[in-house]
C-alpha cells in the first residue's frame, strides 16, 4: 500500500481539453482562421499554450507573434476555466476509494498556480487533496523531480512509498527521478512523443478504476 498517490491534472485527473480547445478556437476565430476539431487539439493539451498555439498557428515561443497570442489565449482560458472541464469518468469513484482506504492523494501539475488553484476549487477538490503543486510553485517544472518532492514534503510522506499517475512522458520522467513508482494514464492525452512502452513506467491503466488493482487494494 502506498502512503500517497499523486496525479497530474490535465489529461489525468481532469479532462480540460474542452475549455483549452475552446480558448484556441476563439483565438482562431479572431484571427480569421479555421477552427480545429477537438481530436486534433486533444493530443497537444498536455503541452499547454505552447502545444496548442503550435498546432493552431504553427508557432513556437521564439516567434514574434507568439507572446501576444499566448496572452490572449490565456486570458480567455482564465475566464472559462471550468465550463466544459470535468473529472474523467471513474475518477471521483477512485478518489473516494483512496479516501476510504486511508491513502492520501494530491495533485502535481505544470499548470501555473493562476489557473490550477481556481480550477481545483471549482472541481471541488481543494479541501480533499493532501498537496497541490503547480508548475510555478517551485523553481522547477516537470520533468524535474522537485515538484513531486515538494508535494511529498507538504504531505509528509516519503517519495519511495508514493505513486505518480500522469499522461505525459514528462510525468513518468519526473516520477522516476523522484524515486516514485509511476503509472501512465493511457486514457489521457499522451502527447505525440515515443510510444508508451518506451516510457519505462511501472504500469499503464486504461481507466481510473484500474489503479486500485495496481495498488493491490481492489
Amino acid at each position: 500500500m502506498p502512503d500517497a498517490v499523486f496525479f497530474d491534472l490535465d489529461g489525468t485527473l481532469a479532462d480540460t481539453a474542452p475549455d483549452l480547445g475552446a480558448a484556441l478556437n476563439r483565438l482562431l476565430d479572431e484571427e480569421g482562421m479555421a477552427r480545429l476539431p477537438a481530436e486534433k487539439m486533444r493530443v497537444h493539451v498536455s503541452a499547454g499554450s505552447r502545444g496548442l498555439l503550435g498546432v493552431g498557428f504553427g508557432l513556437v515561443p521564439t516567434d514574434s507573434a507568439y507572446p501576444d497570442l499566448q496572452r490572449r489565449f490565456l486570458d480567455y482560458y482564465e475566464r472559462n476555466l471550468c465550463v466544459g472541464t470535468t473529472l474523467f469518468p471513474g475518477m471521483m469513484d477512485l478518489l473516494d476509494a483512496l479516501d476510504a482506504r486511508g491513502i492520501g492523494w494530491g495533485i502535481v501539475t505544470n499548470k501555473p498556480h493562476r489557473y490550477t488553484a481556481p480550477l481545483v476549487e471549482q472541481l471541488g477538490l481543494e479541501k480533499r487533496a493532501i498537496a497541490v503543486v503547480s508548475g510555478d510553485t517551485t523553481a522547477y517544472a516537470k520533468p524535474h523531480p522537485e515538484p513531486l518532492l515538494h508535494a511529498c514534503r507538504l504531505a509528509r510522506v516519503g517519495a519511495a512509498k508514493c505513486i505518480y499517475v500522469g499522461d505525459d512522458l514528462r510525468d513518468v520522467q519526473a516520477g522516476r527521478a523522484a524515486g516514485m513508482r509511476t503509472v501512465i494514464a493511457a486514457y489521457g492525452y499522451l502527447g505525440d512523443g515515443p510510444p508508451l512502452n518506451e516510457w519505462q513506467a511501472d504500469a499503464s491503466i486504461q481507466h481510473p478504476s484500474e489503479l486500485l488493482g495496481f495498488l493491490g487494494t481492489a
